[in-house]
């Protein structure tokens, strides 16, 4: 067989959920792919936590932007439906409780939100939220199209006319939270439409305005969760992987990228015990900062990555309740009384603030089939700074040390008292019968995550698009990036948008064709001939109707007739100025 025609191979390093995606879209376009996974289960952060009849999610637990999913499903010829993923929709999308006893439902239902914004800032408010909401759109739609959509392998990328010229459109020289300022004009909404943004693991102070988008998408498409716990969307992506011919192996950890002698291509992995296993390319899902740092020879690289902001670690606790909690919905936000001082401690100072924002997940609240009947499933997410090198200071005070037992035991009792004072729950620690808990040290020794940073690089706006590191290696041919802190971003329907961009790169690199083509699905129905087509075409309306242009024409008139007495006048006196100077 000639070197052209043979099967060319893959290496994914890492099963999260850009690996996994990646994998099954290069073994469709023909390569012969394997994944190696350190761990046991794959997924990464988006896998499950099992207790005796208890069900967690260990990492993301709700799902946005569900088109990105769909098309992922699509592309493989297949769907998420006939992979067995049921998506259910939370309603409402969020309980926001506040310390003074009050709360807002945020939701997709217009005629809830009408109410829930007009109780805080009247009639005119409900019509600075639909402005609000068509700003988020456009940040949304101009993101998906030039953004999720593209690469940005250079500074070049970002003169693309197609992008440049919606730039100033994306606001992202402003923060979220002055954007939504500019819309809301109390405290308590300018919260409510920006605490997103610790999705992104920034602070809405200082997380760009585009990302507004995350708010449109919970209030137009709403929030889904998958049936069985969010892996199961990852399983799904395995099982059609494997029906394609992708190899997995769990528990079996790369050591380091196996390069040629000029240490200028990448030709394979070698795992910690020692095995070699040569590929034509490596894609690498694993953390980008710790793949640099470890699985690569020492370049200045690496070193400037660690010098990178970071997004935030969380204490993540996983509670089994021995009943149910009816207080609580799926998904519930507390937020801080000094909304920007326990941002700060977080991302400025990498403390645990001495009053957190948190966010609290009940999923048998959605799915009776995460604990056992009569009980709760509950998760709970507490935004804290990342790890520190170990001779700097900074844990609970400025000067203390990250005591993240401390840390931990000080979480624990504000979760409990914030819930019970906020919502009218009662006696939760009593109906507490299993604590499972994350912490930014755990997060980094399970998963690889440098230092601790659940969601990767952060995302100011230089670290994101061209600034942000590449989906392919600046100087080691046939090595690729997939993941959180590559382009375009985290989160795991960015991630799964990201695994489209690399693998079309990967077989750009090779000159294979792309076996999926989007435009195949963007017919519309022909159903009922010519009259369907008439009735379904989009007709934009004339800037000007005939009787603008017919009013337009009278006011000019109007205005000549006007005007042309007017300069006679000044004529007429400049004639008689012009006589009087003769004489």
């Amino acid at each position: 067989m000639s070197q052209k025609s043979r099967q060319k191979t893959a290496i994914i390093v890492g099963a999260g959920v850009g690996g996994v995606a990646a994998a099954a879209r290069l073994a469709k376009a023909g390569l012969k792919v394997t994944v190696f996974e350190k761990n046991n289960f794959t997924g990464g952060r988006c896998s499950l936590i099992h207790h005796e009849g208890y069900r967690f999610d260990q990492g993301p637990s709700l799902l946005l932007l569900p088109h990105l999913f769909r098309e992922v499903f699509n592309d493989l010829d297949t769907s998420l439906e006939a992979e067995g993923v049921e998506l259910m929709k939370c309603e409402p999308n969020y309980n926001i409780w506040f310390s003074d006893g009050e709360s807002f439902e945020l939701s997709t239902d217009v005629a809830r939100m009408k109410d829930e914004v007009e109780k805080w800032e009247g009639k005119d408010g409900f019509e600075r939220y639909l402005g609000f909401l068509q700003e988020a759109h456009r940040h949304y739609e101009l993101s998906v199209t030039h953004v999720l959509r593209k690469n940005f392998t250079s500074l070049l990328s970002m003169a693309r006319p197609s992008f440049l010229r919606h730039l100033l459109a994306l606001h992202p020289f402003e923060s979220i939270y002055s954007r939504a300022s500019r819309y809301f004009w109390t405290e308590r909404l300018r919260r409510v439409f920006t605490f997103g943004s610790m999705y992104m693991g920034m602070s809405p102070f200082d997380a760009p305005g585009t990302y507004s988008l995350l708010q449109y998408t919970e209030l137009a498409e709403g929030i889904w969760y998958p049936k069985g716990g969010f892996h199961s969307v990852i399983a799904a992506l395995v099982g059609v992987g494997e029906r394609l011919g992708v190899t997995y192996r769990l528990s079996s950890s790369v050591s380091r990228i196996a390069l040629d002698s000029r240490q200028q291509r990448a030709t394979g992995v070698v795992l910690s015990n020692g095995e070699s296993i040569s590929a034509d390319v490596v894609l690498v899902n694993a953390d980008l900062v710790y793949a640099y740092n470890n699985l690569l020879p020492p370049s200045s690289a690496a070193k400037s990555l660690q010098k990178r902001h970071s997004s935030c670690s969380s204490i993540s606790f996983y509670w089994a309740m021995n009943r149910k909690i009816p207080e609580l919905t799926t998904h519930n936000i507390f937020l801080a009384d000094d909304y920007r001082e326990s941002f700060d401690d977080i991302f400025k100072k990498q403390l645990i603030p001495t009053q957190p924002s948190f966010y609290l997940n009940v999923p048998s609240r959605i799915d009776p089939t995460a604990s056992p009947d009569g009980t709760d499933a509950i998760v709970v997410l507490v935004p804290v700074g990342h790890l520190l090198d170990d001779n700097v200071g900074k844990g609970v005070e400025a000067h203390s040390k990250q005591d993240w037992d401390f840390m931990v035991s000080k979480a624990r009792d504000t979760v409990f008292s914030t819930v019970e004072a906020r919502t009218g729950a009662q006696c939760l620690q009593d109906a507490l019968v299993k604590e499972i808990v994350n912490t930014p040290q755990s997060w980094k020794e399970v998963f690889n995550l440098d230092k601790g940073a659940i969601l990767g690089l952060s995302h100011s706006f230089f670290n994101v698009l061209s600034f942000r590191p590449s989906t392919r290696h600046a100087s080691i041919q046939s090595l690729y990036f997939v993941g959180a802190s590559t382009h375009p971003g985290t989160g795991v329907p960015i991630c799964l948008a990201g695994s489209k961009i690399t693998a079309e790169q990967v077989l750009q690199n090779f000159g294979m064709e792309k076996p999926w083509d989007s435009t195949r699905r963007s017919g519309g129905s022909t159903k009922g001939g010519e009259t369907t087509r008439l009735l379904d075409r989009i007709q934009s309306p004339r800037p000007f109707s005939n009787f603008h242009i017919i009013a337009a024409v009278l006011l000019f008139i109007a205005f000549y007739l006007t005007l042309v007495p007017i300069a006679n006048v000044f004529r007429f006196d400049d004639a008689r100025l012009g006589l009087r100077e003769r004489r």
